[in-house]
Protein backbone atom coordinates (compact mmCIF):
# COMPACT_ATOMS: atom_id res chain seq x y z
CA UNK A 1 0.00 0.00 0.00
CA UNK A 2 1.25 3.69 -0.92
CA UNK A 3 3.24 5.08 1.73
CA UNK A 4 0.52 8.42 2.47
CA UNK A 5 -2.14 9.61 0.31
CA UNK A 6 -1.12 13.02 0.84
CA UNK A 7 2.41 12.01 -0.70
CA UNK A 8 0.34 9.94 -3.22
CA UNK A 9 1.75 12.07 -6.34
CA UNK A 10 3.86 9.89 -8.14
CA UNK A 11 2.27 8.69 -11.51
CA UNK A 12 3.45 7.00 -14.69
CA UNK A 13 2.76 9.35 -17.25
CA UNK A 14 1.95 7.38 -20.40
CA UNK A 15 3.07 8.46 -23.84
CA UNK A 16 1.18 7.55 -26.85
CA UNK A 17 3.82 6.89 -29.45
CA UNK A 18 2.07 7.13 -32.62
CA UNK A 19 3.82 5.97 -35.99
CA UNK A 20 3.42 6.98 -38.85
CA UNK A 21 4.15 5.46 -42.36
CA UNK A 22 5.04 7.83 -45.00
CA UNK A 23 3.40 7.65 -48.26
CA UNK A 24 5.50 6.82 -51.14
CA UNK A 25 3.78 7.43 -54.81
CA UNK A 26 6.10 5.75 -57.30
CA UNK A 27 5.41 6.94 -61.21
CA UNK A 28 6.48 5.18 -63.35
CA UNK A 29 8.19 7.24 -66.67
CA UNK A 30 6.90 7.54 -69.77
CA UNK A 31 7.80 9.34 -73.24
CA UNK A 32 4.36 11.05 -73.70
CA UNK A 33 4.00 14.26 -72.27
CA UNK A 34 0.67 14.13 -71.67
CA UNK A 35 1.03 11.31 -69.48
CA UNK A 36 3.12 13.01 -66.91
CA UNK A 37 0.63 16.46 -66.97
CA UNK A 38 -2.34 13.81 -66.15
CA UNK A 39 -0.09 11.82 -63.77
CA UNK A 40 0.81 15.25 -62.25
CA UNK A 41 -2.59 16.91 -62.14
CA UNK A 42 -4.37 13.29 -60.66
CA UNK A 43 -1.89 13.83 -58.05
CA UNK A 44 -2.54 17.23 -57.19
CA UNK A 45 -6.40 17.12 -56.93
CA UNK A 46 -5.74 13.81 -54.97
CA UNK A 47 -3.57 15.99 -52.45
CA UNK A 48 -6.10 18.92 -52.02
CA UNK A 49 -8.90 16.09 -51.18
CA UNK A 50 -7.12 14.91 -48.79
CA UNK A 51 -6.13 17.86 -47.88
CA UNK A 52 -9.77 19.22 -47.42
CA UNK A 53 -11.31 15.96 -46.48
CA UNK A 54 -8.91 15.10 -43.88
CA UNK A 55 -10.47 15.00 -40.49
CA UNK A 56 -9.65 16.64 -37.96
CA UNK A 57 -8.37 15.25 -34.86
CA UNK A 58 -10.50 14.81 -32.45
CA UNK A 59 -9.93 17.68 -28.86
CA UNK A 60 -8.81 14.84 -25.60
CA UNK A 61 -9.70 16.53 -22.11
CA UNK A 62 -7.11 15.75 -20.37
CA UNK A 63 -8.18 15.30 -16.06
CA UNK A 64 -6.72 18.02 -13.67
CA UNK A 65 -4.48 17.31 -10.68
CA UNK A 66 -7.33 17.50 -8.60
CA UNK A 67 -8.85 14.26 -10.16
CA UNK A 68 -6.19 12.49 -10.78
CA UNK A 69 -5.39 12.88 -7.04
CA UNK A 70 -8.84 11.79 -6.25
CA UNK A 71 -8.66 8.92 -7.89
CA UNK A 72 -6.05 7.75 -6.60
CA UNK A 73 -7.05 8.61 -3.11
CA UNK A 74 -10.01 6.53 -3.66
CA UNK A 75 -8.32 3.73 -5.41
CA UNK A 76 -5.80 3.76 -2.29
CA UNK A 77 -8.82 3.55 0.41
CA UNK A 78 -10.26 0.73 -1.24
CA UNK A 79 -7.00 -1.05 -1.15
CA UNK A 80 -7.49 0.11 2.60
CA UNK A 81 -10.72 -1.81 3.03
CA UNK A 82 -9.11 -5.03 1.27
CA UNK A 83 -6.51 -4.96 3.86
CA UNK A 84 -8.72 -4.70 6.67
CA UNK A 85 -9.46 -7.75 9.17
CA UNK A 86 -11.67 -8.58 7.99
CA UNK A 87 -12.35 -7.46 4.77
CA UNK A 88 -14.44 -4.38 4.50
CA UNK A 89 -16.89 -4.25 1.98
CA UNK A 90 -17.38 -0.23 0.91
CA UNK A 91 -21.07 -0.71 1.80
CA UNK A 92 -20.47 -1.48 5.44
CA UNK A 93 -17.73 1.17 5.28
CA UNK A 94 -18.76 3.82 8.53
CA UNK A 95 -17.51 7.07 10.16
CA UNK A 96 -15.35 4.42 12.68
CA UNK A 97 -13.44 2.88 10.04
CA UNK A 98 -12.68 6.30 8.26
CA UNK A 99 -11.35 7.33 11.51
CA UNK A 100 -9.40 3.84 11.47
CA UNK A 101 -8.42 5.25 8.03
CA UNK A 102 -7.13 8.48 9.14
CA UNK A 103 -5.01 7.72 12.22
CA UNK A 104 -3.59 4.74 10.13
CA UNK A 105 -2.21 7.47 7.88
CA UNK A 106 -0.07 9.31 10.78
CA UNK A 107 2.75 6.72 10.73
CA UNK A 108 3.56 8.18 7.69
CA UNK A 109 2.94 12.12 8.11
CA UNK A 110 5.81 14.50 7.93
CA UNK A 111 4.62 17.31 10.54
CA UNK A 112 5.88 17.49 13.70
CA UNK A 113 3.76 18.11 16.35
CA UNK A 114 4.90 18.88 19.82
CA UNK A 115 3.80 17.37 22.87
CA UNK A 116 2.80 19.18 25.78
CA UNK A 117 6.28 18.41 27.48
CA UNK A 118 7.94 19.34 25.09
CA UNK A 119 10.14 22.91 25.29
CA UNK A 120 9.11 24.09 21.93
CA UNK A 121 5.41 23.26 22.32
CA UNK A 122 3.86 26.40 20.87
CA UNK A 123 6.85 27.26 18.74
CA UNK A 124 6.59 27.81 15.58
CA UNK A 125 9.84 27.91 14.32
CA UNK A 126 11.94 25.75 16.94
CA UNK A 127 15.58 26.50 16.68
CA UNK A 128 16.39 22.99 17.66
CA UNK A 129 15.00 19.08 16.74
CA UNK A 130 12.91 17.13 18.95
CA UNK A 131 11.54 13.76 19.55
CA UNK A 132 8.26 15.11 18.98
CA UNK A 133 6.58 12.57 16.55
CA UNK A 134 5.53 12.99 13.10
CA UNK A 135 1.79 13.14 11.58
CA UNK A 136 -0.58 14.15 8.90
CA UNK A 137 -1.17 18.09 9.03
CA UNK A 138 -4.87 18.79 9.23
CA UNK A 139 -4.57 20.22 5.97
CA UNK A 140 -3.83 17.44 4.47
CA UNK A 141 -6.29 15.27 6.33
CA UNK A 142 -8.96 17.87 5.44
CA UNK A 143 -8.33 18.19 1.92
CA UNK A 144 -8.40 14.25 1.66
CA UNK A 145 -11.61 13.32 3.38
CA UNK A 146 -13.11 16.06 0.90
CA UNK A 147 -11.58 14.41 -2.15
CA UNK A 148 -13.05 10.73 -0.72
CA UNK A 149 -16.26 12.42 0.31
CA UNK A 150 -16.72 13.52 -3.36
CA UNK A 151 -15.43 10.03 -5.09
CA UNK A 152 -17.60 8.16 -2.95
CA UNK A 153 -20.75 9.38 -4.42
CA UNK A 154 -19.64 9.74 -7.77
CA UNK A 155 -19.18 6.32 -7.47
CA UNK A 156 -22.90 5.52 -6.43
CA UNK A 157 -22.57 6.17 -3.22
CA UNK A 158 -25.79 7.99 -1.41
CA UNK A 159 -24.92 11.19 -0.12
CA UNK A 160 -26.46 10.67 3.53
CA UNK A 161 -24.37 7.08 3.59
CA UNK A 162 -21.65 8.68 2.66
CA UNK A 163 -19.12 7.85 5.65
CA UNK A 164 -16.58 10.68 4.86
CA UNK A 165 -19.06 13.34 5.80
CA UNK A 166 -20.57 11.74 9.44
CA UNK A 167 -20.07 13.74 12.06
CA UNK A 168 -17.88 11.56 13.98
CA UNK A 169 -15.31 12.58 11.30
CA UNK A 170 -16.21 16.58 11.33
CA UNK A 171 -15.48 16.76 15.11
CA UNK A 172 -11.92 14.52 14.48
CA UNK A 173 -10.65 16.78 12.26
CA UNK A 174 -11.92 20.15 14.43
CA UNK A 175 -9.86 18.61 17.25
CA UNK A 176 -6.68 17.36 14.72
CA UNK A 177 -6.84 21.30 13.53
CA UNK A 178 -7.40 22.53 16.88
CA UNK A 179 -4.82 20.63 19.02
CA UNK A 180 -1.75 20.88 16.08
CA UNK A 181 -2.61 24.92 15.86
CA UNK A 182 -1.69 24.77 19.64
CA UNK A 183 1.29 22.64 19.69
CA UNK A 184 2.47 23.91 16.05
CA UNK A 185 2.17 28.17 17.37
CA UNK A 186 0.18 28.36 14.27
CA UNK A 187 -3.30 29.53 12.73
CA UNK A 188 -5.54 27.83 11.36
CA UNK A 189 -8.42 30.49 11.42
CA UNK A 190 -9.35 31.57 7.76
CA UNK A 191 -8.79 35.42 6.55
CA UNK A 192 -11.85 37.37 6.34
CA UNK A 193 -12.19 38.91 3.06
CA UNK A 194 -11.89 42.57 2.82
CA UNK A 195 -15.75 43.67 1.75
CA UNK A 196 -15.30 46.77 -0.69
CA UNK A 197 -16.54 50.06 0.90
CA UNK A 198 -20.22 50.19 0.59
CA UNK A 199 -21.32 53.61 -1.19
CA UNK A 200 -23.38 55.65 1.41
CA UNK A 201 -26.81 55.53 1.01
CA UNK A 202 -28.31 58.75 -0.84
CA UNK A 203 -29.66 61.32 0.88
CA UNK A 204 -33.75 60.97 1.39
CA UNK A 205 -35.79 63.77 -1.29
CA UNK A 206 -36.26 66.60 0.42
CA UNK A 207 -39.94 67.37 0.84
CA UNK A 208 -40.49 71.42 -0.16
CA UNK A 209 -43.85 72.65 1.31
CA UNK A 210 -44.78 75.44 -0.78
CA UNK A 211 -46.64 78.55 0.72
CA UNK A 212 -50.26 80.22 -0.43
CA UNK A 213 -49.99 83.48 -1.79
CA UNK A 214 -53.09 84.97 -1.35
Amino acid sequence: MMNSLQEFESSSNNKDMINTNPMSIIVSSSSSSSSMMTISSTTSASSSTATTTSPSSPSTTTPSRYENQKRRDWNTFGQYLRNHRPPLSLSRCSGAHVLEFLRYLDQFGKTKVHTQICPFFGHPNPPAPCPCPLRQAWGSLDALIGRLRAAFEENGGKPEANPFGARAVRLYLREVRDSQAKARGISYEKKKRKRPPQPPPPPPPSNATGTDQS
